[in-house]
Order: structure tokens, then sequence, then C-alpha cells
């Protein structure tokens, strides 16, 4: 009968062959290889690989949810433009924005578009924000043209 061989990757080989030359029988180190793992960003839905230690900070850092690195910059962008309020407050606002977004925004972008503009409306005519002033001659009394007439 015969015996079972283990296999040997050609980089585990080489690295042997190499332990053995040095002269003190210890070769360079391989680098580490992470293991990857599935994630989902519990704001914008993406999906990505991150490593478990990663993974794991994120959910730390925000109250157990996983969080991706756009989001995170984002939710950054949040607190500088807030001021100083906790990651729990940038996070609520963020991911109901996103959570706004994903209602419509992919399924239908027009739609999505649609109310963006309605909101824009909205804060224009309650006097949100203020609007700039005509520049055009004839808002200011200027000639205007005169009437075609078409026979």
């Amino acid at each position: 009968m015969e015996t079972l061989q283990r296999t040997v990757s050609d980089i585990t080989s080489e690295h042997s062959k190499e332990a053995a030359r040095q002269p003190d029988g210890e070769g360079r180190l391989l680098p580490l290889i992470y293991e990857l793992e599935d994630a989902k960003c519990e704001c914008c839905g993406m999906s990505e690989e991150y490593t478990s230690e990663y993974a794991r900070r994120a959910r730390e850092k925000f109250s157990g949810k996983m969080v991706c690195g756009l989001c995170m910059e984002a939710l950054r962008m949040e607190m500088e433009r807030n001021g100083a309020r906790s990651w729990e407050d940038a996070l609520d606002t963020h991911m109901s924005k996103c959570m706004r977004f994903n209602q419509i925004g992919w399924a239908y972008p027009v739609l999505h578009q649609a109310k963006a503009v309605r909101s824009i409306l909205k804060k224009s005519s309650s006097g949100g924000c203020s609007r700039a002033k005509s520049i055009s001659p004839r808002d200011k009394g200027g000639p205007k043209k005169a009437p075609s007439r078409v026979a």
C-alpha cells in the first residue's frame, strides 16, 4: 500500500529551502494573510470585504452597527458641520438620509430627483434660503422687445 504524502505549495517549499540555507535556520517571515469577511454597511447597504479586526473596531465605535469607510467619512463631515455632537447623533442623521435615498433613489432616479427639487422649492418658498436678485435688464425697467406681428 502506498503512503500518503502531504501536498506543499510552491511558496511553502521555497520558504523551507531558504530557511535551510540560513546559518541560524531562521528564514525570512512570510507576510501575514488576513482573513476577510463580507459585511454590509447598515447605512448605505454597500457590501464589501473587511478584515475581521476592521469590522470589530467599526462595530465598537458605532454602537454595534457596521459602517463602511465612505459612510464613516460622511459621519466625520457631519460632525464637523454640526459642531461636536456625538457619533450617535451623526449616525442617526446620516442613516436617515441614506434610508430616504434608498427608498426611491436606486430604483427610480427620476423620482428621487423630483423629490430633491420639491424639497429645494419648499426651502426657498419658506424663506429658508436667500434668493439671488435678477440682473436682467427687463427687470430694471430697461428696453423691452416690441411684440412681433405676424400677418
